[in-house]
């Protein structure tokens, strides 16, 4: 009977872990922060208010996603809506916006004014990530893969590429990391490709996926109407 009761409350506790996992995108997910970034505080805050732990493995990106797919991991906190994603993923609700730029060697004179200006260009993407469907399948420029940003950066900088693009407060987070080297001979470009809502994904082979999003969901709205959503944007300098 003992061991019994032992083993029904152990279940019941592991039931209440969900498993986190994704590459270092600061400030969303930060190997150096004290809290792991902002996507893990809003997760945690969010399904702490319905019982729930949250602990995070960082992975690179495709290996996350890949293991949420197949319930390896319970969640990718930080996942951007594609088509092929709805396909796998049970999406939460948005819970912040990225503003997805071009960055550029200082002083070259490109302006982004729509998928037909980046004709002739090679373009440095991050293999696996999710951008727009329009941008994915558009012809007349190269699209060459890596796999972070600061990789790219170098890559620019070293001519083998004309432009990158990046989610505007990582690049500049993770520019500013840095040496100092890279920010100084870079620049953004004002008019972004698009911008992203940032969701919590579960897979839908695992079968809390339901349970797991709508708890998070539910959190969500209680952070939000109570101010600690607020408090958390504050932190990491947004409105």
């Amino acid at each position: 009977m003992v061991f019994l009761l032992f083993w029904c409350f152990t279940a019941s506790s592991a039931e209440r872990v969900v498993t986190a996992a994704s590459d270092p995108w600061p400030p969303f997910t930060d190997l150096d922060h004290p809290n792991q970034g902002l996507s893990l505080e809003v997760v945690r805050a969010a399904l702490g208010t319905e019982g729930y732990e949250v602990t995070m493995r960082f992975v690179p990106w495709a290996r996350a996603e890949e293991g949420a797919r197949q319930g390896v991991y319970d969640i990718v906190p930080n996942a951007w809506m594609t088509a092929e994603r709805e396909r796998i993923f049970f999406f939460s609700e948005p819970y912040v916006e990225n503003r997805i730029v071009f960055i550029r060697r200082k002083g070259e004179p490109f302006k982004y004014d729509g998928l037909e200006s980046l004709k002739g260009f090679v373009v440095g993407v991050i293999r696996g990530y999710g951008y727009e469907e329009s941008f994915l399948q558009a012809s007349g420029f190269v699209r060459e893969e890596a796999s972070d940003f600061l990789t790219n950066i170098r890559k620019l900088l070293a001519g083998r590429i004309d432009m990158t693009l990046e989610d505007e407060m990582v690049a500049r987070r993770l520019l500013a990391d840095g040496d100092g080297e890279y920010a100084e001979k870079i620049e953004f470009v004002a008019e972004p490709l698009v911008v992203k809502n940032l969701y919590v994904v579960c897979g839908l082979s695992n079968p809390r996926h339901r349970e797991i999003i709508e708890a998070f969901n539910r959190g969500l709205r209680s952070i939000r109407a109570d101010g600690t959503y607020d408090k958390i944007m504050f932190s990491y300098g947004l409105p």
